[in-house]
């Protein structure tokens, strides 16, 4: 029936921009066709950007949001600027079923399956190019590549520079933020090259009490011969942000009569005076703290023109807590008592992933193979301690009150090629077909901090993935069609919070089932000196979706269920023209249908929000569209370029969206529209004994839009129909303002 639905969808369009040059050129790479430009590169669902392009608007926010541009994504914030912790959603696919990679790299974590961001502030700066493929993902991008892959490579992957050179960066602007950058490119004896960079950023947020004080480095080392290539990389980071995952009511949200948009309920509590009056305070630290260290080893050898071989060692350690003052149950904190009291706790981390990517290449004519693989292992210690309690019961000094551990088996093997079944100069027909096996073992051991009872979990996964297509070239038209299978296991948070396990009887009941993805996708653009327009239709069936039900954790990540039937579809549009040598326009539309099949959720009633007494249940029956996934977003980019002179006017426009799987009016997502303006200024000295000096203004949100693009809600309803949920406000117009100089 799902598959009638796609064959009868309309064409999606995918969206080209245009070169300076009055030409675009196809080059040929191992993976696919792509078309040079100077904002993307992009085949039908692909799309690439340079280091340059992704610095453009660089001024502390966190890749989510220097993604915007993107189709079909959307970026969140729990700070309201996009510089603490930031997430992002590709066609209603959460960031923890998108596959990143940083190097070839696994870059999500083992448990959580996702990547914070703030733990990696201004990576940006040390990007050579990135890679964003929506739908599932080639092998290489990624053992898990499942509802999008994200690919990143940093700077030292090539010998080529021929002068060494330093960046400095600064930029300022409301809410206190800051962001500065030390970059460095040297060129050593020989055939050595180096690379370093040190970044901070500090921000208030628009939301009272989440000011974030970030730390980043990166640093390569890399010997570069005529036939080997050997790169040694360190990065990491450090993050002290203020918690603002709580959220806001609706009114508070969109600033409705005259609330205050940046109140943040986080660390709240009473206290009382001698005379008996109550007032508000704000426990100090409520906060997150984590530090992340990476490295990585990277060979690469060519043995002939045609064959050659890469492989690179890595290891990631991380470790933080966070603190929170809260009124709980005695019983949250594992106490054999149910009366409430504030405490003051920290749940905490420390983890360790290591392993090693494998790839050989043969390129020839007509057909290229590469097969490789990859085996990773994580382990991770979950514990949790009580600092203070506002009770009389005596307790030892920071008492811990819940101990888990994890260990994570990941390896997998993959075979793909490419074969040229027609290579003219106007005219190409290339297949590709891609197959990988995976597999998976997760355990864990020790008390669950979710409802703290004693459980062990060992699960294994065998994972078939595989994936083919067709790409056709005549003159300007470039068509393509593929089909690709997808599996991906459930994460951390899937097990805690669904898993009931029975001692006595060694059973489990409420485990959570591996997804899987059938993938259909079907492209066509066409490109002309001036201008270029293409369509993508993608068709996404899954078995088993893990969708997000609108409920949050106590720490702010969102609870998912299987559903067993859903579907994705949708048409992207893109086109852009260059309008005059100074003046290009660039747009992408993408209209989705995001539906589970079948839906059954029971929703609590309750009297009143004031009361909360229970009166009942009702049930939820039938389709619904799955929650978090617009059915309309756009992208609006008028560039100027004059002497100099570089404007942007960007507009992003996201549709509607519920705030779980109910399709109910009053838990929702208003559609919201923002627009950001960047000026640049080249001054015109650059020369073999002056400095390139850039000047940034970055205008976000114009037009001082009020909106949320992110929330919750309960799985309960009150008897006049309103919903108990929560919001997190974005701010509206900030200015920020810099220079960048390289000499």
């Amino acid at each position: 029936m799902k598959k009638s639905i796609f064959l009868a969808a309309c064409v999606a369009a995918y969206g080209v921009a245009f070169a300076n040059t009055d030409t675009i050129t196809y080059v040929r790479e191992l993976d696919e066709v792509v078309i040079n430009a100077p904002i993307a590169q992009v085949t039908n669902n692909h799309l690439e950007l340079s280091q340059e392009q992704l610095n453009q608007s660089n001024t502390g926010q966190n890749l989510p949001f220097l993604l915007s541009s993107t189709p079909a994504l959307v970026a969140t914030s729990d700070d309201g600027l996009g510089i603490g912790y930031t997430y992002f959603r590709i066609r209603g696919t959460d960031h923890t079923r998108i596959n990143m990679t940083l190097n070839d790299v696994p870059l999500n974590d083992s448990e959580s399956q996702t990547v914070f961001w703030v733990n990696m502030t201004d990576m940006a700066s040390s990007m050579s190019s990135l890679n964003v493929q929506r739908g599932v993902g080639t092998s290489t991008n990624g053992s898990a590549s499942f509802g999008a892959s994200i690919n990143m490579q940093t700077g030292g992957l090539s010998g080529n520079e021929a002068r060494s050179y330093v960046t400095v960066a600064f930029n300022g602007g409301m809410y206190n933020t800051f962001r500065e950058m030390v970059n460095t490119h040297i060129v050593l004896p020989g055939q050595w090259r180096a690379n370093a960079r040190f970044s901070k950023v500090n921000s208030d947020g628009f939301l009272y009490r989440t000011a974030s004080d970030l730390y980043s480095y990166y640093s390569d080392l890399g010997w570069y011969g005529d036939k080997t290539e050997v790169v040694a990389r360190f990065f990491g980071g450090s993050e002290k942000t203020g918690m603002g995952w709580d959220g806001v009511d609706y009114n508070t949200a969109y600033g409705i009569d005259g609330a205050d948009r940046r109140y943040n309920p986080a660390g709240e509590y009473t206290t009382t005076a001698a005379d008996g009056s109550d007032s508000t305070a704000y426990y100090s630290n409520q906060s997150d703290n984590y530090a992340q260290q990476h490295a990585q080893l990277f060979i690469n050898h060519r043995f002939t023109p045609q064959w050659s071989l890469s492989a690179t060692a890595h290891y990631t350690h991380g470790a933080g807590y966070y603190e929170q003052y809260k009124r709980k149950k005695l019983s949250y904190w594992g106490l054999s008592y149910s009366h409430k009291a504030y405490g003051m706790y920290r749940k905490q981390l420390d983890n360790h992933f290591f392993g090693a990517v494998l790839a050989a290449k043969y390129i020839s004519e007509p057909i290229d193979i590469q097969f490789g693989g990859a085996a990773n292992y994580y382990m991770g210690d979950h514990f949790g301690t009580l600092h203070y309690l506002q009770d009389t019961l005596i307790l030892p000094i920071n008492y811990e009150y819940y101990r888990n551990d994890a260990k994570k088996t990941d390896a997998n093997i993959y075979a793909k090629t490419n074969w040229r079944i027609i290579n003219r100069a106007k005219e190409k027909l290339i297949l590709y077909a891609d197959l990988q096996y995976r597999y998976v073992r997760y355990e864990r051991n020790g008390m669950n901090d979710e409802d703290m009872t004693e459980w062990p979990l060992k699960v294994d996964f065998h994972f078939f993935n595989p994936k083919a297509g067709l790409t056709y070239q005549n003159g300007g038209h470039l068509l393509s069609a593929s089909f690709a299978v997808a599996n991906r296991e459930p994460s951390r948070n899937n097990y805690k919070e669904n898993v009931v396990y029975d001692a006595s009887t060694n059973q489990y009941t409420g485990l959570p089932h591996a997804e899987r993805l059938y993938d259909y996708e079907l492209g066509y653009t066409y490109s002309h000196s001036r201008f270029a327009i293409g369509a993508n239709l993608y068709f996404m069936d899954y078995d088993n979706q893990l969708v997000l039900t609108g409920e949050y954790n106590d720490v702010g990540a969102y609870k998912t269920k299987n559903v067993k039937d859903s579907y994705r579809m949708g048409a992207e549009i893109t086109a852009g023209v260059k309008i005059t040598d100074w003046l290009r326009w660039d747009m992408n539309v993408v209209a989705s249908r995001n539906k589970i099949l079948n839906y059954h959720q029971y929703i609590d009633l309750y009297d009143d929000q004031d009361n909360w007494n229970w009166v009942g249940q009702d049930s939820i029956v039938g389709t619904t569209t799955i929650a978090f996934s617009p059915t309309i977003t756009a992208m609006s980019l008028f560039t100027f370029d004059i002497s100099g002179f570089t404007t942007t006017i960007q507009t992003n426009v996201v549709g509607k969206q519920y705030l779980d799987n109910t399709e109910d009016e009053n838990a929702m997502l208003r559609a919201y529209s923002t627009t950001n303006i960047n000026l640049q200024y080249q001054l015109p000295i650059a020369n073999s004994q002056w400095p390139d000096i850039r000047l940034l203004c970055q205008i976000n949100n114009i037009f001082n839009a009020k909106y949320a693009n992110n929330g919750g809600a309960e799985a309960s309803r009150f008897m006049d129909d309103s919903r108990c949920c929560w919001y997190y406000a974005q701010a509206g117009i900030n200015v920020h303002a810099g220079f960048t100089v390289t000499f």
